[in-house]
């Protein structure tokens, strides 16, 4: 009988947006595709929209952007075993696993992503702001759009750092059923793929989203996607059209909860939402 492949896990979610933790410390379990895609199997596997790999960063196989700088890295995969820069949510959940296995101490942590070096900080009531960084806009000058069956849209392009396209419509339900990715033109703009958000305006400080994620489908959260919504709805008014805008926060309601983001006065975007842990045991790949 053969030996059976026993990896220990951790299940945590932020705002819905849900993560299979595997511990790998010294580097020594690299992740194929193919147990990605097993893992995240919501009928075959455990669950989730994509898993976060814990590796002490000089461990990891890879060159980081910055890595000095952060002792771990957060090896992010979606649920289809394809690689991505960064996440919001998972970065959430990461820390908070960090925090429960003690392997950090105090309320500030530094984590390496693919997409560059990240500052955590988490506060007494439980959440967790991630310092996410500018935005940076792509595709300008393209004539951007997205199209759901007949009706088209037209979008604006952020790179933060994972790629998105944010839509404004007047009910998110106008984004149909999001089984399938929505079509965003002119092609070759995202050759990598890209995120889908669709927004709608409940306040001057206060949107709602849906989002369809490359390598995963619609998800319950999008925590990168939430700041490129922030970070558009504050400039498709003239007061963010001329540059510099003032500090401020939005609340961004998502289908597995709210995010507060807020852009400081130098153009980070600060991401503060919850991160729960919510099972642990061992998986046979």
């Amino acid at each position: 009988m053969a030996a059976l492949n026993e990896v220990p896990f951790v299940k945590g979610h932020g705002t819905g947006n849900d993560f299979v933790i595997i511990p790998d410390l010294d580097g020594v379990r690299g992740l194929s595709d193919e147990q990605v895609r097993v893992l995240c199997d919501r009928h075959t596997g455990i669950g989730a929209d994509g898993v976060l790999r814990v590796v002490r960063t000089e461990h990891f196989s890879d060159s980081v952007p910055g890595g000095g700088a952060a002792e771990f890295f957060m090896d992010y995969r979606n649920a289809d075993g394809s690689l991505a820069e960064m996440c919001g949510n998972g970065a959430r959940v990461f820390v908070r696993y960090l925090k429960a296995a003690g392997l950090i101490t105090g309320s500030e942590v530094t984590i390496g992503t693919r997409g560059g070096v990240v500052n955590a900080s988490m506060h007494e009531d439980e959440s967790i702001t991630i310092d996410m960084g500018r935005a940076d806009p792509v595709g300008v000058g393209e004539g951007l759009t997205v199209s759901v069956g007949d009706r088209i849209w037209a979008a604006t392009g952020v790179h933060l750092p994972n790629p998105h396209v944010v839509v404004f419509v007047e009910s998110l339900e106008e984004a149909g059923d999001l089984l399938r990715a929505p079509l965003v033109a002119p092609q070759g703009v995202f050759p990598d793929g890209v995120n889908v958000e669709f927004v709608t305006r409940i306040g001057p400080d206060h949107v709602a989203m849906r989002v369809h994620e490359r390598g995963v489908g619609e998800t319950l959260s999008c925590g990168t996607g939430a700041c490129a919504v922030v970070w558009v709805a504050r400039r498709s008014t003239g007061a963010g059209r001329s540059g510099e805008l003032p500090p401020s926060a939005m609340r961004v309601d998502v289908p597995g909860g709210s995010l507060l983001i807020t852009e400081t006065a130098e153009g980070n975007l600060l991401l503060n939402g919850p991160a729960d842990l919510v099972a642990r045991g061992t998986v046979l790949l």
